[in-house]
Parts: structure tokens; C-alpha cells; sequence
């Protein structure tokens, strides 16, 4: 197996097409067709987590956070990523960052929070937009079969819960080939017409380059006619953050507790508690002040996340419970599920749980 077949598996669980435009996913250092010794899994890339690969033979290291966000100039061992950069080389280790990847998937970071706690009936806090496209094709009548199926066996046609969904509409095709042409059906210089199904199926956006490929080698024609459109309806499948709801509502300083137990953090920071039962809750994991005003839209009585300035608790206006856990802590519960995820992908040797904690934040 090499690094490939790994992120193989780990694209399939968060596809890096839905990264953010900021993010540096990705594999970050080393040769993906490098022979797998071993994987060490992960939440911050330091030298001591290098060390720990180092010494349980792992030259994979699968890591939430990227180690290089910003661009490197130098690598003359300054700075701690210049340092952990320098010794993954010197070793040949390689480096995987799925960071917001794994935080807009639908069993990503923000799912595990959920089952954290516990919540029901989960649903995405904010869809990232431009994330489903569609497949117009037309295809002679007798082929047309064939072709859907072929389109469906690459994931096109899947939505929500239903598969193979298309819709076909019978008519004419015409056309006329020049001299260098070599038309399947009729003959080069006469114009011709064929019974054709107009063939239309959505698809998720970074699929587009194996459907594309089905396309071409399934359809009969010499020239494909198509055309693929980015659609604007909302995925509830991809994007940041979760809502969710308790069995059983809580008052305000219950939950509170309930959410420090469960998410195993030593402090909470919060805005003031409001007078009704907690009972639906949104969670962001890592920074997220940016997703207040969705939380207020979705009916959300908390808002579970990290990182909030000083003005951010003013936003909460006593319509809802801003709760900051932790960006560690919101987090930290991501590389037991990579784990986990990646032990029942590959069977043949261990995928190694770091035990290093790489939280920089010390509370007295």
C-alpha cells in the first residue's frame, strides 16, 4: 500500500474539493507513491509528534491541522514548522492535512461533537454553496441505458437518500459531418437525425472529473454534446457546523455542565444564561464567530465553539447562550475517529493513535 491508497480512503470520507478557499489541505510534505511503513494519526503536527512517528516506524503522518498554513520562504530551523518540515524530510515522513475538509463533511468534526453529545435529529449549520453540478447529455435512444448507467455506478444521480436519479427526454438529434469526420451513426457529408435522449443528472462537485470521464468513454459518439451547469441548491450534506437537539431540554447552567463533562474541557467561557430550558443546540468546531447569526436563524439555545472575542459575547443580544469550550478542546475527539475510520479501511497493519497533546493552552 502507498500514501496514495491512504488519502484514497480519506478523500472519501471528506473530499478535499470542499477545503475552504483558505485552507492548505492536503499532502503537505512527502511522496505519495511512497510504500506505506506506517500511520500516525494526529491533531497538530509538532516535533514531538515527529519524534513519536520516528520512533514507531510510521512514515505517514495523518494530521487535522495543516503544519504549513502560510507560505514557507526559508527552512533554516528558526521556527517550530520550519523545524518539524526539516525533520519529517530528514526522516522521510510524510505529512496529511484534512482540516476543513473533514470539518464540512457530514461525518466530519462537527457530527462527532454532536455525538459527543449526544444531540438528535443533526442537520448542517451552514451549506457550503456551489457544491452540487448538473450533466445535460443526449445520446442516441439505444445507448441511453447503458450511458445512465455507466453515470451512475461514478456516484452521478444520488440525492439525499435515493440514487440513480436522472430525468430523460425523448427527440431528434441532427447533425452533418465535415470530410474529417467518422460519424458512428449516418455517413460524413449528409446531414442525419437519430431518436436521442436528452439525459440530465445531478452529480457532487468533485466527481466532475471521473463523470466526465465515464462520459466520454460510454457515449457512442465521436463528439459528445454536454453541458454541466453549477447549480445553487442548498447540499444539506456539505458545509460548517451542526444543529442539533438534547433527548430532553436542560436549564442553562445544566447544559453548561453537561457540555464540560461531555466535551472534556476544563473551563467554559459563556454569555449570560437566559430564563428557558436549553434544548436545541449549534456546534462549530474550532473558531466560530463567524457562525452566530446562523445559529440565531436555525432557533439554536446554544452555540457550542471556541475561540470568541470579547465582542462576540455581545452578539448573543440574550437570544441565545454563546458557549466557548476550547479550540483544543472542540477538536480533540477528531483524530480518535480518523483512527477508528481508518482501521476499518486498512486492515493489514495498525494505525497509530499519537499520544502527544499538543494543546498549547494550560489553564491554572
Amino acid at each position: 500500500m502507498i500514501i496514495q491508497d491512504v488519502i484514497n480512503h480519506l478523500h472519501d470520507l471528506a473530499p478535499l474539493a470542499y477545503a475552504e478557499d483558505f485552507d492548505n489541505v492536503g499532502l503537505l510534505v512527502g511522496d505519495k507513491n511512497k510504500e506505506v511503513s506506517g500511520i500516525l494519526v494526529t491533531l497538530d503536527t509538532l516535533e514531538a509528534v515527529v519524534d513519536e512517528a520516528i520512533e514507531n516506524n510510521c512514515n505517514l503522518i495523518v494530521s487535522f491541522h495543516p503544519i504549513i498554513f502560510s507560505g514557507l520562504k526559508k527552512l533554516t530551523g528558526k521556527t517550530y514548522v520550519e523545524r518539524v518540515v526539516i525533520k519529517a524530510i530528514q526522516h522521510n515522513i510524510a505529512i496529511f492535512s484534512i482540516h476543513t475538509a473533514l470539518d464540512n463533511a457530514y461525518q466530519g468534526v462537527n457530527a462527532i461533537i454532536c455525538d459527543q453529545l449526544e444531540l438528535k435529529n443533526k442537520k448542517i449549520l451552514i451549506p457550503q454553496s456551489g457544491t452540487i453540478k448538473k450533466l445535460q447529455t443526449y445520446v442516441p435512444k439505444a445507448n441511453a441505458e447503458a450511458l445512465r448507467t455507466a453515470l451512475f455506478e461514478t456516484g452521478a444521480g444520488r440525492l439525499g437518500n435515493y440514487e440513480s436519479c436522472s430525468f430523460n427526454v425523448e427527440g431528434e438529434g441532427t447533425y452533418l459531418g465535415n470530410e474529417a469526420s467518422n460519424p458512428v451513426l449516418g455517413k460524413k457529408g449528409s446531414l442525419h437525425t437519430e431518436k436521442e435522449v436528452a439525459i440530465s443528472v445531478t452529480f457532487k462537485k468533485h466527481l466532475e472529473s471521473k463523470v466526465l470521464k465515464t462520459l466520454f468513454e460510454a457515449h457512442p459518439y465521436e463528439e459528445v454534446a454536454y453541458e454541466i451547469s453549477t447549480l445553487e441548491n442548498t447540499n444539506q450534506h456539505i458545509g460548517l457546523g451542526m444543529v442539533g437537539e438534547l433527548e430532553n431540554a436542560m436549564e442553562t447552567d445544566d447544559c453548561l455542565n453537561y457540555i464540560k463533562t461531555k466535551m472534556r474541557t476544563e473551563c467554559i467561557r459563556h454569555s449570560k444564561p437566559l430564563n428557558k430550558p436549553v434544548k436545541r443546540i449549534a456546534v462549530l468546531g474550532g473558531s466560530g464567530s463567524f457562525a452566530i447569526s446562523a445559529a440565531k436563524a436555525a432557533g439554536a439555545d446554544i452555540l457550542v465553539t471556541a475561540d470568541l472575542k470579547y465582542h462576540d459575547f455581545f452578539n448573543a443580544e440574550n437570544d441565545i447562550v454563546l458557549a466557548d469550550i476550547g479550540h483544543y478542546e472542540s477538536e480533540q475527539f477528531t483524530k480518535t475517529f480518523l483512527v477508528d475510520y481508518l482501521s476499518k479501511k486498512i486492515t493489514n497493519f495498525a494505525i497509530i493513535l499519537s499520544k502527544t497533546n499538543t494543546n498549547p493552552i494550560k489553564y491554572l
